[in-house]
């Protein structure tokens, strides 16, 4: 396996002697506690802030994709949906694997190709699919969730008919675009106490499997869910300025201005498309480098996000 080769999931976890135990909660003002010596802030303070961050998590509902080139922080994300959970908030995860569906393809010695950024997807290409998303990452990251302490359940987005799709165009092959996605069994996976996890995958009318966008999934599953938050932890740290500088927060108009301007270009076309489209039912998308640690507790504790946010 060459360099570029993406890292193999991680199935099993040791806990380092030197980490807390797991059912601990980590100090949840981030911002404050890191900085408490240099600003000399009371206990007192530091308690009312985390009251007030773990009051705002209370029965708060979030969707949160985890991208395939960001597997590889799989621990540390799962970590933080965890305690959120531990917290109250109730957490569906959706995850990607594009780079593991390539790899395995390359083992197998079946080309590869894409389309305006989708996968061709024939037969043989589809059973690589259902295997590495359905088989090998879902329930990965189903096994870590348990090691490290919580409660997850893997759903394939046919369960339950659960995303509904038809073929995009016969040059993709078994490609799926959403015509509905039904909420009703990820919510009864949430009011059980369990963490869903999610694998991008789609049944057609005539029961068919194609693979989806995960993106699209995403978006779809949170607006279905009507979701307090959608969090897209991706392998960027949001929605650039041409001169690299971060845009913290930006609505929909701005963000339509700017791919009309090529500010955002390229593969962060349909990655904001999909956070807009959940706008119409989830009044806040996040972008965010899922490699920073504890990158969803940060961009969730609203004084200092490190991503980008979009609001309506």
């Amino acid at each position: 396996m060459n360099k570029t080769t993406p890292v193999s999931l991680i199935t099993e976890y040791n806990h380092p002697k030197d980490e807390p135990p797991l059912n601990e909660i980590i100090p949840l003002s981030l911002e404050i506690t890191h900085n408490y010596h240099e600003n000399n802030h009371s206990l007192a303070d530091i308690v009312q802030a985390t009251i007030q961050f773990t009051g705002s998590l209370k029965g708060k509902k979030f969707v949160v994709k985890l991208g395939g080139s960001t597997l590889e922080n799989q621990r540390a994300v799962l970590q933080d949906i965890i305690w959120l959970h531990t917290l109250g908030a109730n957490i569906a995860l959706v995850h990607g694997g594009g780079p593991y569906i390539t790899e395995w393809l390359q083992r197998l010695n079946i080309p590869t190709r894409f389309e305006n950024g989708l996968r061709v997807t024939d037969a043989q290409t589809l059973e690589v699919v259902r295997m590495v998303l359905c088989g090998q990452i879902n329930q990965a990251l189903v096994t870590m969730t348990s090691q490290l302490g919580g409660k997850a359940v893997g759903l394939a987005g046919t369960d339950g008919y659960m995303v509904q799709c038809h073929r995009t165009n016969e040059r993709l092959g078994f490609v799926g675009e959403i015509d509905r996605v039904d909420p009703m069994l990820v919510q009864q996976v949430l009011d059980d106490g369990f963490i869903p996890i999610i694998a991008p995958v789609g049944l057609a009318p005539d029961g068919t499997c194609l693979n989806m966008n995960a993106d699209l999934v995403a978006s779809q599953l949170a607006g279905a869910l009507k979701a307090d938050r959608l969090i897209f932890l991706s392998n960027v740290d949001g929605i650039c300025q041409t001169d690299g500088s971060l845009i913290t927060k930006i609505d929909e108009v701005q963000a339509h201005k700017l791919i009309d301007e090529g500010v955002i270009r390229g593969g962060m076309i349909p990655k904001v498309t999909a956070c807009l489209e959940a706008l119409t039912n989830v009044p806040c998308v996040h972008i965010v480098n899922g490699a920073t640690s504890h990158a969803l507790l940060y961009e969730l504790e609203d004084e200092q996000p490190i991503g980008t946010r979009i609001v309506r």
